[in-house]
């Protein structure tokens, strides 16, 4: 079959809820993917960042199908030999007291409003059913009712309410706006340390150390959002590290598994996550046997090859080349580690026109918000493949 009978097959049998590029992809390796006509492309989006160590990496793929020959799940019913083993590596990694495994990101903030709300009852003293959430506008952390119903983006929340209450959002990176929003009743304030989907908007300097500070004086629960930012992308294994603070909670999900596997996780300190009892949260497929090793040899790589390291020297490298580009059709170029965009001016008509001039000359990256493009390519990229890169963002954007 060629691109064409691909494209007729979803486009005939598929919900049209997507809105992807016309390339149909068939194989990956490291930043490389190739579409079924033959043709190679540079990856620069990496799965949203879930594919942060490469296209079918070869370590996590070996430890994939040597779990998936002994067990692959066991439901919560019964322990496995891999979840212990999961916990400790990953709370000693990232700091952590306590780890609740999900599928999901969506299923991970789902989890943190439960426990958030439920330790505002039990320990802060919030009245039941009073607890409120503190969120930013342009946020993206799902796509369930739930969070859907406090996103400010109309096409997420159109024709999909009621929507859940306890919700109150907020300008990102307005810590006078947090100040003033907190009241007897606030729980928690959830933020991400760059909004990804709202085109890589970067908070000034000092704000999520004003954050941690705000919530510490009214006893509000920190979490951070770093299912994107998260696990190297922006340089740092957690984005929080930039501003040397510690949240209360964590989301990360995505680049967890390396691609391989569904699985995200809250990381928690221990008075939050203890309030959960049995048979108040679960999953089914939640920290099953195949996910955990999966994910354990996920984030093993990225320290043992150096990603990290890797993603902050490339990123910089990679962002001062974009700025060098000069084009009439560029505003702005912004970014931290290998999460960058490029936002252009309206009058250029769009990004998704150049992400196609992109695609032909064999690289590929999407758009966000009608017109920023994201280049975000898996942290094991090479600094002869950023140049490339940038020879063909320059080719296309001077044209």
């Amino acid at each position: 079959m060629n691109t064409q009978e691909y494209l007729d097959l979803e486009n005939e049998y598929g919900a049209h809820n997507y809105k992807p590029l016309d390339v149909v992809l068939t194989k990956g390796e490291g930043v490389w993917v190739w579409d079924v006509d033959g043709k190679r492309y540079l990856d620069c989006l990496a799965a949203y960042s879930a594919v942060n160590q490469g296209h079918c990496h070869p370590a996590i793929m070996k430890t994939m199908m040597a779990q998936a020959q002994k067990l692959t799940l066991t439901s919560r019913a019964f322990r496995n030999d891999q979840l212990g083993h999961f916990y400790k590596e990953i709370c000693e990694l990232t700091r952590s007291h306590k780890v609740l495994p999900m599928n999901s990101g969506a299923e991970a903030v789902e989890t943190v409003i439960k426990a958030v709300r439920k330790w505002s009852y039990q320990i802060k003293g919030i009245p039941e059913d009073k607890a409120e959430i503190i969120v930013c506008a342009n946020n993206f952390h799902g796509r369930t009712i739930t969070i859907v119903g406090f996103s400010t983006d109309p096409t997420a929340r159109s024709g999909f309410g009621p929507f859940t209450p306890g919700f109150k959002i907020i300008p990102f990176g307005d810590a006078d706006a947090l100040e003033a929003a907190i009241t007897p009743n606030t729980a928690g304030f959830l933020v991400e340390p760059i909004q990804g989907e709202a085109g890589v908007i970067i908070p000034k300097a000092g704000y999520l150390k004003a954050a941690r500070e705000i919530c510490d004086r009214h006893n509000v629960v920190l979490i951070l959002d770093e299912i994107q930012t998260g696990l190297g992308r922006t340089g740092r294994l957690l984005a929080e590290e930039h501003e040397g603070i510690e949240a209360d909670l964590t989301l990360v999900g995505k680049a967890l598994s390396g691609g391989f596997y569904p699985i995200s996780a809250v990381l928690s300190n221990k008075e939050v996550m203890d309030v959960l009892q049995p048979g108040e949260h679960g999953s089914t497929f939640g920290g099953n046997p195949l996910a955990c090793a999966i994910a354990r040899t996920a984030i093993r790589v990225l320290k043992e090859e150096k990603m990290i390291e890797n993603a902050s020297e490339m990123g910089d490298y990679f962002l001062a080349g974009l700025k060098n580009i000069q084009s009439p059709h560029i505003k702005e170029v912004r970014g931290r580690g290998l999460m960058i965009a490029m936002e252009l001016f309206p009058e250029a008509g769009g990004a998704r026109p150049f992400c196609y001039k992109l695609a032909e000359k064999g690289m590929l990256c999407k758009e966000t918000h009608v017109d920023t493009i994201r280049f975000a390519p898996p942290l094991v990229i090479k600094k002869d493949e950023v140049d490339w890169a940038l020879e063909q963002i320059a080719a296309v954007m001077t044209a």
